[in-house]
Formats: C-alpha cells, structure tokens, sequence
C-alpha cells in the first residue's frame, strides 16, 4: 500500500485499527446510475466528502467518490464496507457541484458526469519516488578498480544523481554502480519526483499593446484582482490581438496564486497558441485532451490536483478536472459548436465553464471575433461585461471581401475554382504570398455512384453516402467510420469502370491545384491528414516558416491561426452550411466564413477574399461583404425572438432510437402519448430523425419548446420518469441541442 492508502477487512473482520463503529458514507459510482449507494465507512478511516474510494459492486471493485453521510435507511448488515480511500486529496467541492449541477441540468445520471471527473484512476495514488546515487563513507575492504575509481571520482563532493547519469559521466555500465551500491560504497536515496511542470513567469516578457488592448486588458484584469464572480466577452476582429490581451488576465491571476484554465473548442488550434504562453510566460502550460498518452494524463489530473500544474489549456473535458484553486476561467473562440458535447452526457462546455465559474466564485473570460447570440444577447441584458478589440493590432486592416456569383460566373466544366479566383491565386503565387482555399468537406468526393445504373454507395448502419478518399483508396462513413475498399465494379449492376466522384472534397480541390500550378508547394489540411497535436503543430511550422503556398483545407484552418504571408483566401463553396436547416445554420456559416476570411492580410500586406456562392443575395453573404457583422446579428436577432427560439426560448431534443424500424416507432409513440399538454409547453413530432439510421439503430426524434420562464427540465421529469419503455428501446434526452441530426 502507498503511504496515507487504507484498507479494510470487511464488516466481518475490520482491521482493530478501525475501531467497532463504522460510519454510513454515501459513495457516488462513475456508472449511469439512479443515484449515490451508501457503504460502511471503517471508524477511523478519514474519508470526508469528496474522497475517493474503492468500493465492492456485485463481484467487482470499483472506484467511487464519497458524496456525503448516508440516510441510514437500510440495516447495517446488509451494506458492504469501503475497501480503502486512496491517498490523494479530496475532489474540491466545486467539483461536487459541478458534478451535481449538470447532472441536474442535462437530465444525466450523476454517476455519468463524475466518470469525467474521475477519469484517471492511475493518478490517485502518488507517484513513485525517484531513487537516487549518493556518496557514501567507503567501507576500509573496498576493492578499486579503474571503473569503480572513475565512478567515486565522478560523485565525490556532487548531489545525489541518477544511477544511469553517473553511470554515463563515469564511462562505465550500470553493474558497476550497482556493485559499488551493494559493497557499501554507495549509498541509494529517495525523493519526491520534481513538479512535472515549472511555474509560469506573469512577469516573464511583457508585450507592448495597442490603447485598446490595454483598456479591454484593464477591464479583465481588475476582474481577477476584484475577485467573485463575472462574465466578460472579449470581443475583437480576427487579428486583433485578443490572446495578448487574455494573457494579461492570467498573469494576474497567477501573480495572486491562482490556478488559471484555457478552454479551446479544438488542440488542433493550440500549436501556435503554445508557443505564444511559453515566449510570454517562460515556460509550458499543461496540457488535457483526448490525444494524451496514459502516463501523461495521470501525471497531469495529479498536477493539477495538487496544484502545482498553473495553467491548463485543454478541450472541454478540463472543466472537470480537480483544480483546487480555480481563480480564471477563459473560453477561447466561444462561439464554436465544438464546445458542445453529442455523446454520453450532452453538455455545453462553454455554458458549464460559466457555471464553474459561479460555483467557484472566480472570473470567466469568454473570447471571439464571432460571439454567439446567446453570449451578445447576455451582454445586451447586462449579464456579461463587455471588452471590445475594434481594429487589427498593428498596421494590418481588415481584409476585402469579394463575392463570385456562381450563377454568372461558373467554374470551367469539371473544375471548382471560378476565372476570377483561379486568377487571384495566380497573381498570390507570383508575389510570392500565401493563399488558403478553404472548402469544409472532406475526402476527394462526398458521393460515389455508378453513371450505369445510378447505384448509390451508402454506408450499411447509417443513412449518409460513402465519402471517397482517393489519397487511400477507399469509401468511408464519416459518422460511423466503416470503410470499404474503393470498388472497381459497381455493386448493384456490375458494371465495370461505370464508378464516378460527384462533387468536391479537398483532395480534389488539390487534384486542380497541381494541375495549375505544378510548381507551388500545397498541403492538404482536414481531420484526416492533420492527425492530432503533433501533426497540427507540423503543420503550422511549415506554413509560417514559408514551406507551403497554397494551404487547401476544412474548418480546421478556419480559426486560431496567424500566418502574415497569407494574403488570399478562398472559399470554393460559401452555401455549403445553409443547408443544415436548424436554427443555427445562417450563424455557424457566418461564424465559419468571417473566421476562414480573418486569416487573410494579418501581416504587412492586404489580404483579399473571394467568396463563391449561387446566393449573393443572401443577407448572410451580404453582411460578409461589408464587413458588417451587426447588420447580420440584427436580422439574426430579429428571426429568433420571433420565433421564440433560444436565447429567446428553449429547446431540449429526444431521440428515440432501436435496432429495428418497428421498435423505434412504437418507442416513439410510447414517449409521444404521454407527452404533457401545458400552456407556453410546445411538443413537435415524433419524426425520423433528419439522419435516420446512425450506427445501425433507426432513430426518431421529438422536439420540446418552451417560453424563458418555464421550468424546462421539471417539465421532463414529469414526463418522462414514469415512462416504461421497451428495453430495445433508447431515450437520448439533449437539453440545448446544438445537433438537429
């Protein structure tokens, strides 16, 4: 056992140590429970609210947290005993309410959402000690040899070291030492491994800002320093220096001995975003994300719960994690739906940061040239603070928008890039600038068919068409990943040589480039080819360092990114997201779009940006072009109080899913029936879902709305507690859907 780990016998055979009057503890499981199950609690074993445990279930042992003292309603000898506490601090409680709070909002099973919180098991017992080699009084029967002489010469009058760093500056092999060690002459000590990460310097390089960056970096800084509670957006044009300015909010924080916490909707953007905290703080943040391997995920969860991991830049799942001294909060690019998590528990990560930052009474920075509505509408109502970034730091300006008309100006037949465009690129390369081409779909085609008989390639447990990915040579299901070699006879008539790629995806927007500029240097940027945090840091060394001309990529490259030499962007299909057909469809595409164009002209040359759409009227397109984005939040606005759609009303979404077409139905007709029939309560369906088949369960969807004031998730409670529904049967219940799929 690890030094402050405990064990028990059992109730029937408790260790003496423990004493003879257990205690009834409460201990919530990380499993989609109904709620906490309480346990004995070993007298004398200190385990206060908070503590992890390892407890019994059925034949297992499973980890738990203690959630508080137990009701006492069930006998004594029908509870089983806690096993042991393991010996690291209790989770903060403003973990527990976390917890408890979005479990509460979600509608989730608590055991759900602590499984985030405690998703580490390896970083609840302390690390082991770092055995070291130390100079010893020689015994007087010592024999020397020249090794043993070049290894006591080489520690004499130094601090303890490694063995293999001795080993190594002697010139001798690792049994050498180990021998010395064993005859006396040597002696091995212990001590606590180093902190895995060096404290950051709020002092370390202090950039000159611009009047308005040290006005809005004022506002944030008196917050931290204010300390309690608040909300405040940073608001500033693409290129406008907003990181510096939220750096300065960190420096405060940390100057006052907080721990401070960078959300980012994506670690692709953080490559840069790393270089920029370690030029300006002296050292590295930590880091949390899916990609982490085990061990450093364990030495980061304990870092952070001991405190000594300052800074945290991570995806949405580092809210979760046990800060113990949580005194800033910032969300970066807030706008972005990747904030929002569609599986397991379907929270809003950006939300859940705000209500952290209430639960821990400290201050949260959210940050975006985009806002979302709901953010604007919050600072409208006085709720949010605002810090505003109006210009381009520096002598750079704001880009000029171009919109190409399709319907006028049409691409040449089997070709995606219009005269006027393909022209623009070719004036870019010969300044010898840079230019992105920027289409949000992946792969080389988005359909297959066969021009025989029409066959469709469609993946088998999902209603969506295979992608082609002609760089690998197969069809993929880009919501399920099944994959399939690309055929070379049609499937449904046999034809050979009949397959044909219908529309574009980067790797043919590439496949056109090469065939234009065969001497330009391109690289292909989207989720497939730029695969985790290392190839996305590859990535943006090779574009700033000058390596690549023409960057072709997905939305990854529509955000967070600064390269000065890029002076042209392109976006071969600007209506592409207004046919998602959900209420946030018009703002994600003006969000995704004025992002992709803010990457153009950030340096010392004006940046150009060609916009090919079929809608040019579109109001969307329209206020792109005049850079005026209040024109659009107006219309925005506008649409949705008068549909009462958030953040005027409230959404929740139910998907009822099942292996077969039949029990999806009679699950959705169950759930339908026993909807409630309240004043200001509007239930829409049910209906199969806008994708009917995901992952091989046929799914139907209904749609809750409700005023601002109702209690929304009284309402599903009420209505869906007493339901009994088939097992077959799965209820998805999404409070806030940002996915109407």
């Amino acid at each position: 056992m690890g030094e402050g780990e405990h064990r028990n016998q059992g109730p029937s055979g408790a260790d003496d140590l423990f004493g003879d009057t257990p205690r009834r503890v409460r201990v919530l499981l990380p499993l989609p429970l109904a709620g906490a199950y309480d346990y004995l609690l070993p007298a004398g074993l200190d385990s206060p609210r908070g503590a992890i445990v390892e407890v019994p279930l059925g034949k297992r042992l499973i980890n738990g947290v203690v959630w508080g003292e137990a009701a006492g309603d069930v006998a004594d000898d029908r509870l089983k005993m806690v096993v042991r506490r393991y010996p690291t601090a209790p989770l903060p409680e403003t973990v527990l309410a976390l917890v408890d709070w979005v479990a509460a909002y979600t509608l989730s099973p608590p055991g759900a959402v602590l499984r985030m919180a405690i998703s580490v098991p390896a970083a609840f017992a302390p690390p082991p000690p770092i055995t070291l080699i130390a100079a010893a009084p020689p015994p007087p029967d010592l024999r020397l040899t020249a090794a043993r002489r070049r290894v006591l010469a080489a520690i004499v009058d130094s601090p303890p070291r490694p063995l293999r760093e001795l080993a190594l500056e002697a010139g001798v092999g690792p049994a050498v030492v180990k021998g010395l060690v064993a005859a006396g002459a040597l002696a091995e000590v212990t001590t606590p491994p180093p902190p895995a990460f060096a404290p950051p310097k709020p002092a370390e390089t202090r950039p000159r800002l611009s009047p308005d960056q040290q006005a809005a970096a004022a506002r944030l800084t008196t917050a931290v320093a204010n300390g309690g509670f608040s909300v405040t957006l940073l608001d500033g044009v693409t290129g406008a220096g907003k990181t510096e300015v939220y750096f300065e909010a960190i420096a405060a924080a940390l100057t006052a001995g907080r721990q401070v916490l960078v959300l980012v909707p994506e670690i692709a953007l953080t490559a840069q975003w790393l270089t920029r905290f370690e030029t300006r703080f002296g050292c590295a943040p930590a880091v949390w994300h899916s990609e982490l391997r085990p061990p450093q995920r364990r030495i980061t969860w304990r870092a952070v719960a001991d405190g000594t991991a300052r800074v945290v830049v991570g995806a949405r799942s580092a809210l979760f994690l046990p800060f113990p001294d949580l005194g800033l909060t910032v969300v970066d690019e807030e706008h972005e739906a990747a904030f929002k998590q569609d599986d397991g528990v379907h929270y809003h990560g950006r939300d859940m940061a705000v209500v952290r930052a209430r639960l821990g009474d400290h201050p949260a920075v959210l940050v975006s040239a985009t806002p979302s509505l709901e953010t604007v509408e919050n600072v409208r109502g006085g709720r949010y603070h605002l810090a505003h970034l109006p210009a381009r730091h520096g002598t750079a300006v704001m880009p000029q928008v171009g919109l190409i008309d399709l319907r006028r100006e049409p691409p040449p037949r089997g070709r995606w890039l219009a005269p006027s465009l393909s022209a623009a690129l070719t004036e870019t390369l010969a300044r010898g600038e840079q230019a992105l081409l920027f289409l949000n779909r992946r792969g080389y085609a988005p359909l297959t068919l066969c021009r025989a008989c029409g066959h469709r390639y469609e993946c088998p447990s999902c209603a969506a068409w295979m992608v082609e990915h002609r760089l690998s040579g197969r069809l993929q299901c880009h919501h399920c990943g099944y994959t399939i070699r690309r055929p070379t006879v049609c499937a449904a008539c046999g034809s050979e040589d009949s397959l044909v790629a219908s529309g574009p995806g980067v790797e043919r927007l590439a496949e056109e480039v090469i065939n234009d500029h065969p001497e330009a240097r391109f690289m292909v940027a989207s989720s497939d080819t730029v695969v985790g945090p290392a190839a996305a840091a590859e990535f943006v060394r090779s574009v700033a360092e000058g390596e690549v001309d023409i960057i072709i990529g997905t939305q990854m490259v529509a955000k967070g990114h600064h390269f000065p030499a890029l002076t042209l962007v392109g976006v071969i299909d600007a209506d592409l997201g207004l046919a998602g057909g959900d209420l946030r469809a018009g703002e994600r595409t003006f969000q995704l779009l004025h992002q992709v164009a803010g990457r153009a002209g950030r340096g010392a040359s004006p940046g150009r940006v060609f916009l090919q759409t079929h809608q040019p009227e579109n109001p969307i397109m329209q206020a792109l072009a005049a850079g005026d984005r209040e024109r659009f939040l107006a219309s925005e606005r506008a649409a949705r109080e008068s549909a009462g759609m958030p953040p005027f009303g409230r959404l929740a979404g139910l998907v009822i899913s099942a292996g077969d077409a039949a029990t999806a139905d009679h699950g959705a007709r169950l759930v339908a029936r026993a909807a409630p029939r309240l004043d200001r309560v509007q239930v829409f369906g049910p209906a199969p879902a806008p994708l009917t088949l995901l992952r091989g369960r046929h799914r139907r969807r209904l749609l809750v709305k409700t005023d601002r004031q109702v209690n929304l998730q009284k309402v599903l409670r009420d209505w869906l507690a007493p339901l009994r529904l088939p097992s077959a049967v799965r209820l998805t219940v999404d409070i806030d859907p940002y996915n109407f799929l």
